[in-house]
């Protein structure tokens, strides 16, 4: 397993879960990726800015979406992502544990973050994280999407049976 920051001290009494590459460990596994992405509240993002600069973290710069890339004291990238999403709450209330036990939201707003993103690598995460996923989080999976975002259930239905497939018949390594 890739050792990541622990930012379970600095952040204590904050609501956080790891998003994007590091999290998605929790459901497939684990890849490589250059940073770690955590998702806060967006009223709770200058209190986390403040807390990650007194632990030694250095700003860099400010993110396509709203929030922040910083530098770990040991040269990791993190980005800071200050959510407005309507499921927000949902999510950061029930968040999951990844293999090192840090906190991780659930399946189903992962893929609901993944699929807002539309990049090619997220797109290959959900294929493979949701082909990964038992019967009954594929249920949950579906309920949230069906919620806040029904005109992507299709895609979503697609992505299960690619992720499934591939599950069943991976690709031959030379």
């Amino acid at each position: 397993m890739i050792p990541w920051p622990d930012l379970r001290p600095i952040l204590k009494g904050i609501d956080w879960a790891l998003v994007g590459g590091v999290a998605t460990r929790a459901y497939m596994p684990e890849r490589a990726t250059k940073d770690m992405d955590i998702l806060v509240y967006e009223r709770d993002g200058d209190a986390v800015i403040k807390l990650l600069e007194k632990a030694g973290y250095r700003m860099i710069s400010r993110l396509a979406v709203p929030g922040y890339l910083l530098q770990a004291p040991d040269g990791t990238e993190l980005d800071v992502i200050f959510g407005k999403y309507p499921w927000i709450e949902k999510a950061l209330s029930d968040v999951g544990q990844d293999p090192a036990g840090y906190p991780v939201i659930t399946l189903p707003y992962l893929v609901m973050m993944k699929m807002e993103a539309q990049r090619v690598r997220d797109l290959g995460d959900l294929g493979t994280m949701l082909g990964w996923a038992s019967d009954s989080d594929l249920n949950e999976v579906r309920k949230v999407v069906a919620e806040y975002a029904p005109e992507d259930s299709d895609d979503l239905e697609s992505l299960i049976f690619l992720g499934k497939r591939e599950k069943e018949f991976p690709p031959d390594h030379e």
